[in-house]
């Protein structure tokens, strides 16, 4: 396998990872209401487990609330049990065919309590990336034992994944950096 190739491959996991952990990130409650808080929680309905955006649609009529609308009314009870479950300290109020959630405001505890997570997510990230890391360094070593690639190609491909582990680590930190100001603003 040419080193171009290894390179290409642990680029493309590495941005897995980092989509990953922004994806984490839409869950992590701030200071304002959010879909992603809730889009991704199980819900039981129709003899199944679905993701709640896929049995009702989500919004934010006002900063600090969210509505969810379910497309059949019959699941409204199946949602607010999966949003009491998620224990994610939300609140659903039934209100007919509609269901809201009123965010309360954040004490200066949770908000560092949301930072640690922030920050425990974003390390598995990194270890996540330093293992893609790691796998590219030994197809490299292997790939230059055998012969397929020269010394110089398979040190200088090293480099270059060094510096792709590098630069999405540092991507990873500035979005750690961006939630926690998220998460800390009043």
């Amino acid at each position: 396998m040419p080193v171009d190739d290894i390179l290409m491959t642990a680029e493309e996991k590495m941005q897995k990872t980092e989509e990953v952990i922004v994806r984490e990130f839409t869950g992590v409650r701030t200071g304002k209401a959010s879909p992603g808080l809730v889009e991704n929680l199980l819900v039981d309905v129709y003899g199944s487990q679905m993701r709640l955006r896929e049995v009702a649609s989500i919004t934010t009529p006002e900063s600090r609330t969210l509505a969810i609308q379910p497309w059949d009314v019959s699941t409204v009870g199946s949602i607010e049990k999966a949003i009491q479950k998620a224990n994610l300290g939300l609140n659903p109020a039934v209100d007919g065919k509609l269901i809201r959630i009123n965010l309360p405001e954040l004490s200066e505890e949770r908000r560092v309590e949301f930072t640690k997570i922030v920050k425990r997510m974003t390390e598995d990230g990194r270890v996540s990336v330093r293992h893609v890391r790691r796998d590219a360094m030994d197809v490299i070593k292997k790939e230059t034992k055998t012969g397929i690639i020269t010394e110089d190609e398979g040190s200088q491909g090293e480099k270059e994944i060094q510096k792709l582990t590098d630069k999405y680590i540092a991507k990873l930190d500035t979005h750690l950096e961006k939630k926690e100001k998220e998460i800390m603003t009043v």
